[in-house]
């Protein structure tokens, strides 16, 4: 896991945000900022693990379409709607990306379950996540940092409560989520800009001396 050196300061108290909170895009973007190695050029993948299959697990998917949607960013995105990564594909997708990109940082997504009060949350955690953990799955794990969206109740028949998660819900996190990472795109694309005029300024402060 490559945790790497962070652009700004992580505030570690904002983890939970609440989906349809009024600023979630851009608490979602910064806290996002916070946790992306600093380097410019370390592949920046996201992993959006899931299947329209089931309602509840098609966050993921959802949000890789979405952010396809959105246009070019600083993010290659694997897991949609059209070719979704999911139990069955997940290990050969995972084995892929480490082969095709030269020490990638990888942020995965992922729907999860939870506490009733906790339903409708988007968590931003440091670390891997371990995909299947929720329906009793072995799957490897992913990421060295994760996303995911709280869409249901745990703690009885996982995998019907999944596949009788509203649509609408997902539907309304996958867009919260996609618009704060491509939120977070443009302002790193503009920090590495700065970063890089403040460099060459310095360098020609120095040969004035």
């Amino acid at each position: 896991m490559n945790l790497g050196k962070r652009i700004f300061e992580y505030n570690q108290e904002e983890k939970k945000i609440p989906y349809d909170e009024r600023m979630a895009k851009d608490i979602i973007s910064s806290q996002l900022l916070s946790m992306l190695p600093k380097k410019n050029n370390q592949p920046l993948i996201i992993v959006c693990i899931g299947t329209d299959r089931s309602t509840g697990d098609s966050l993921g998917p959802l949000t890789g379409t979405f952010l396809q949607e959105k246009g070019p960013s600083i993010f290659t995105v694997y897991g949609t709607l059209d070719e979704p990564v999911h139990a069955v594909n997940l290990e050969e997708k995972i084995k892929m990306i480490y082969e095709v990109h030269d020490n990638p940082f990888v942020i995965a997504i992922d729907a999860c379950l939870g506490k009733l009060k906790s339903v409708g949350m988007i968590q931003i955690i440091d670390g891997p996540i371990k995909p299947g953990a929720g329906v009793k799955k072995e799957l490897p794990y992913v990421g060295d940092m994760h996303i995911t969206g709280i869409v249901n109740v745990s703690g009885f028949m996982e995998f019907f409560v999944l596949q009788n998660t509203r649509l609408n819900l997902v539907v309304k996190m996958a867009r919260t989520i996609a618009g704060g990472i491509y939120r977070a795109s443009r302002s790193y694309d503009h920090y590495l800009s700065l970063q890089e005029a403040n460099w060459n300024n310095n360098q020609g402060k120095e040969r004035t001396i």
